[in-house]
């Protein structure tokens, strides 16, 4: 299906066979054989392969998969699907390794490791032991010493008795080997019809193949059962760089004074001499707010919702106007961190007034109010500000959203 692994010598090395055959039934199938299934946004194998394709000892890799997984297999492995040799299994995991064995003939590797693909959680370590384990008549397996105290379980569903665990061991894979001692096994195996081994390191023992034990990792395991796919995604999901979508926008507005006896600044009506002229209220800190909170959903200005010419604004409150824009924002599921205006102008003055102004918004925004943040200073006397012939107002606001920034 596929050309040879680049890292693969002609002859001698360390081939690797990873074994991705199986159904994967008590995984359940609603998603796929679970070495397809996904966890921390790719599948299974392509984990997997990852670890044996990196590893700087590691030459020929074949893959067996089943007649029914070759499109799978290609999505799953994306660009290493062409730097492995993919073969079809057999029935049973017995059958399939021998068949991913004979693949590796032509090579002749001195040595293999025989892997399930649903151990995904293999590591470098792992791999060098063992193949500093293998011997030119002897096998290594990676296992763990049985921490459970384990028992036997009568015919009639009751405890028989208590198995002692001492010396016993769950075995794990890379199971590695001499290739040829190996390969004659399983040949053996198969011409005297005996498909009832459960591993490679049962076949080599039933061979006379010493299989020495070396160390194996807890965090090896195999992913058997849906759970199993479940915790894996949760495990590499938490172990992943997240980039929260954290967006900040701007905005900024002015409005010139005219003839009244107020201006309404961020939602309080504060007495003045002058009020700032608008076709709403003309309330500049909200019209920056506005705008703001629209820039980090992309949504426009407050002018695309809200046209000056559109009668039905004349005299309006801008709370309305920022109480749509943090609408939008909770629509496209957005959450605001913090507001923050500052107001530019000479006169009135803002601080007797900053609690009732950040209690506005505080309800506009559905915010705490320690979110909020109102400012005022001056424009030293320059320019229009510093004539008095306006205000101006910069206003800044943070919104989470859901997911991540794109890579």
């Amino acid at each position: 299906m596929t050309e040879g692994s680049e890292n693969s010598s002609a002859q001698g090395g360390v081939a690797v066979v990873i074994v991705a055959a199986g159904r994967g039934a008590r995984a359940g199938q609603a998603n796929g054989p679970k070495q397809y299934q996904s966890i921390g946004g790719r599948a299974v194998i392509a984990h997997t392969l990852e670890m044996f394709l990196a590893h700087p000892r590691t030459g020929q890799i074949v893959v067996v998969i089943h007649a029914d997984d070759h499109e799978l297999f290609r999505q799953a492995a994306g660009p290493h699907a062409q730097r492995v040799t993919a073969v079809i299994g057999g029935a049973t995991r017995q059958e399939s390794v021998r068949l991913g064995l004979l693949a590796l003939k032509g090579h002749e590797p001195a040595q293999v490791l025989i892997h399930d693909a649903v151990r995904p959680f293999v590591d470098t370590e792992l791999i060098d032991r063992t193949i500093a384990a293998i011997g030119e008549h002897e096998g290594a397996l990676p296992a763990l010493p049985v921490a459970d105290t384990l028992k036997r379980e009568s015919a009639s569903g009751v405890v028989a008795e208590t198995v002692s665990r001492s010396g016993l061991h769950a075995a794990q894979t890379p199971q590695g080997f001499p290739y040829g001692p190996i390969l004659a096994a399983h040949d053996r195996a198969h011409q005297l019809g005996r498909l009832d081994f459960t591993d490679d390191a049962a076949i080599a023992e039933w061979a006379h193949i010493p299989v020495k034990i070396v160390p194996g990792s807890p965090d090896n395991v195999k992913l058997t059962w849906a759970r199993d796919i479940a915790m894996a995604h949760q495990r590499l999901s938490s172990e992943r760089i997240h980039f929260p979508d954290i967006r900040t926008g701007n905005g900024y507005d002015v409005h010139a004074f005219e003839p009244g006896d107020h201006v309404t600044l961020c939602g309080v009506a504060i007495p003045h001499e002058k009020k700032l002229s608008g076709h709403s209220d003309a309330d500049v800190g909200l019209h920056a707010l506005t705008d703001a909170l629209l820039a980090t959903c992309g949504a426009g200005d407050i002018g695309t919702h809200f046209p000056p010419s559109d009668p039905q604004w004349k005299g309006a409150a801008s709370r309305i106007f920022v109480e749509h824009a943090a609408r939008l924002v909770r629509e496209r599921g957005g959450r605001i961190a913090n507001a923050d205006i500052t107001l530019i102008c000479e006169a009135p003055r803002v601080g007797p007034h900053r609690e009732a102004m950040t209690s506005a918004l505080s309800r506009m925004l559905g915010i705490s109010a320690d979110r909020i943040s109102i400012k005022a200073t001056t424009n030293e006397k320059l320019g229009f500000v510093g004539r008095e012939e306006g205000i101006a107002a910069i206003a800044t606001a943070s919104v989470v959203f859901p997911g991540e920034v794109p890579e």
